[in-house]
């Protein structure tokens, strides 16, 4: 392997503006995106929102429909959820009631996010198609957050610049057309109303319910007005200024529709528009909000850690690099928020919350995310029979888990802090770091340890049953000791113990105790089982390999274990070589390829890593986006992160095996890294 360490600076606008995105033609699946993380505006091939209504999303629009009515289930208090046998008592789970399924229903799908307009090009009332423009070109600047777009329409250009302020919900673009002054271009703005459904992919929302919501201009100028929109108990405002004289006129009868129509002569539109729960008076110029996304974008590519694979003489390597660059960009614009992540193309489970040394983004969830909701944590432990506090898998703004049989069983969210927090003191070894994730971590780790069964036949600690595997396909009443998560729990009871050891204070016998007391990691055939005593695991039975091969994340997202029994690396071999032959990678999607991809990274298999990177199943589009399949909607984020996280690793290494590890004859600069567990 050939590695160029750089002696100087890597040239990083250079390389990531090598994989600016450019398309000539609308995508009927995902837009190009401004944004900053907590808000983000996908637009057309126009640089608005005129033939597709892709989203304007942002981390506090939310809306809940109303309460049922039915008798007896008229408040979420009244909602009791489903007792199931536990070891020998009866423990309530937040599942559908089928004697309460309205509120159970209403549960599952409330609050969804919104999309908070549509901002497109008005052609005088002409319905114009994307068939009746030519010329059409479009370029997303990765560098500055710009996207820039060109059209011809009836003989004249119209050139559009879109951008996103990094501070505020405010998008603001500048126009260019001869059609401004002939009055044939305005811009119009539309409210579509909210659905019901698990996933709204491509677009959000319906623009044909226009009965069952209300909006109306609160305040209307030559270069200034404010729009409401109230649908059911949710209202919020959306606040415009512009450069030069115009009109702005709306709703149109039926519709929520409204026109802002340029003065004669005006060549060129400047407009700023800002989304907010409460009325906005100062709106910022354009030029403020270009100044402001180029000064952000320049300092989110510059700060943390940066590989270059561009001067290596391989197409894997120029596509790894395409969807490095455009995943960092993706995530700082979906996923970058106070909320966890989600992504704020679509509504993909009603929009509820299922980097490369980016702490200040890292930062913007953690570890607050946790402590935010800990209260609601340690309530559902609590009514449980456990300790600590037991986080959830699918929830929202206010804490609560949606209802669900898969995410009341899982279990192998439980040490994510764990592992968020080791990353981030890897980095910052301070008391600072200590004193931020103790709250979390010490209830987080009272729940693991409480939630271990003793097992007096075998005198081990069972995880389960009933519970779900990360695969989520099994018999929750059958499924016991699953491999990674037996593995996972291990890793998280060390670093709470190791956090505690670092601040010089005891460690909970309890803690311990389980963790060495943890059943053994299953086995059949000489690998790896999905879950103790599974039938047929790599037999003729199919079902057990479908779905997410965790297994692979023992020894992919996992350092061997500090404690305990040393994991056999016959049977790590073993596991990722079955894996290679057997399992059906068609029912595959999002983290599971680079899962798969770092497995075999640590055992030294680096070009078998490379092909799962780039498996042909596990696509990106022209812009990036992670391609969900028929499983997930398009885009799924999990698999632009996972991703990340696997690249970083080859080119810092991790505990033991530090630097790079790329393939034979890659020519690679690299800086910042930090070594991976």
């Amino acid at each position: 392997m050939r590695v160029v360490h750089a002696t100087g600076k890597i040239d990083r606008q250079r390389v990531v503006q090598i994989y600016n995105p450019h398309r000539n033609a609308n995508s009927t699946t995902t837009p190009l995106q401004v944004g900053n993380g907590n808000f983000a505006f996908g637009v057309d091939i126009t640089g608005l929102q005129t033939f597709s209504p892709f989203a304007t999303m942002s981390t506090w629009g939310w809306h809940n429909f109303s309460l049922p009515t039915t008798e007896g289930q008229t408040s979420i208090d009244d909602f009791t959820g489903l007792d199931w046998w536990t070891h020998g008592r009866l423990v309530n789970y937040n599942q559908p009631n089928p004697a309460q399924s309205e509120i159970s229903n209403w549960l599952i799908q409330n609050p969804q996010r919104l999309n908070l307009a549509t901002i497109g090009f008005q052609f005088n009332g002409v319905d114009v198609t994307e068939d009746d423009l030519q010329d059409k070109s479009q370029t997303l600047d990765l560098w500055t957050g710009k996207i820039s777009s060109l059209f011809t329409y009836d003989g004249s250009s119209v050139e559009v610049e879109t951008w996103a302020d990094p501070s505020s919900d405010t998008v603001s673009i500048a126009v260019n057309s001869e059609l401004l002054s002939k009055g044939a271009l305005g811009i119009f703005f539309d409210f579509p109303y909210p659905t019901r459904n698990k996933f709204d992919a491509p677009f959000v929302g319906v623009f044909n319910a226009t009965d069952k919501h209300t909006t109306r201009l609160q305040t209307r100028g030559t270069k200034k007005a404010s729009i409401r929109h109230d649908i059911d108990a949710t209202s919020y405002f959306v606040s415009m200024s512009w450069s030069s004289g115009a009109t702005i006129s709306g709703p149109a009868e039926g519709s929520h529709h409204y026109v802002l129509q340029p003065f004669p002569e005006t060549r060129r539109l400047e407009l700023s528009t800002t989304f907010s729960p409460s009325p906005k008076s100062d709106i910022l110029p354009l030029s403020s909000v270009r100044a402001a996304s180029k000064r952000w974008w320049k300092t989110f590519w510059k700060r943390g850690a940066f590989v270059d694979l561009t001067s290596t003489k391989s197409t894997d390597a120029i596509e790894l690099q395409r969807r490095t660059i455009l995943s960092q960009y993706l995530l700082a614009v979906n996923s970058a928020s106070s909320y966890p992540p989600q992504g704020l193309v679509n509504n993909g489970w009603y929009g509820k919350f299922h980097r490369w040394n980016q702490f200040p983004l890292f930062r913007r969830s953690l570890p607050h995310m946790y402590t935010n909701y800990l209260d609601s944590s340690l309530e559902r432990a609590r009514l449980q029979g456990y300790s600590g506090a037991r986080w959830g898998k699918m929830t929202d703004p206010t804490g609560r888990s949606a209802p669900g049989e898969i995410n009341s069983l899982l279990i192998w969210q439980q040490p994510h802090p764990m592992y968020f927090a080791e990353v981030e003191y890897r980095s910052f070894p301070s008391e600072e770091t200590l004193e931020a994730w103790d709250a979390t971590l010490t209830p987080t780790a009272d729940f693991m340890a409480s939630y271990a069964w003793y097992n007096e036949t075998t005198g081990f600690y069972d995880l389960g049953p009933p519970m779900y595997p990360a695969s989520e396909n099994t018999d929750p009443n059958a499924t016991v000791n699953p491999a990674f998560e037996l593995a996972y729990w291990r890793f998280g009871l060390e670093v709470a113990a190791h956090w505690r050891e670092r601040q010089g204070r005891e460690v909970p016998e309890s803690w311990t105790r389980v963790r060495d007391g943890l059943a053994p990691l299953p086995t059949a055939d000489g690998a790896y089982a999905l879950y103790e005593g599974i039938p047929d695991m790599w037999g003729e039975n199919t079902t057990t390999v479908q779905d997410h091969p965790a297994m692979s994340a023992i020894y992919g997202l996992l350092p061997p274990p500090s404690s305990g029994p040393a994991l056999d690396m016959t049977v790590v071999r073993n596991t990722a070589d079955k894996i290679a032959a057997l399992w059906d990678l068609d029912d595959c999607w999002g983290w599971d390829f680079p899962m798969l991809a770092m497995n075999r990274l640590r055992l030294g298999d680096v070009d078998e890593a490379v092909e799962y990177l780039l498996h042909p199943l596990f696509a990106f589009d022209d812009a990036g986006y992670p391609v969900g399949g028929s499983r997930v909607p398009t885009p799924y984020f999990p698999g632009s992160s996972a991703l990340l996280i696997a690249v970083a690793m080859m080119a810092g290494g991790w505990d033991g095996e530090p630097g790079a590890h790329f393939p034979e004859g890659w020519e690679v600069r690299a800086e910042g890294f930090v070594p991976a567990l």
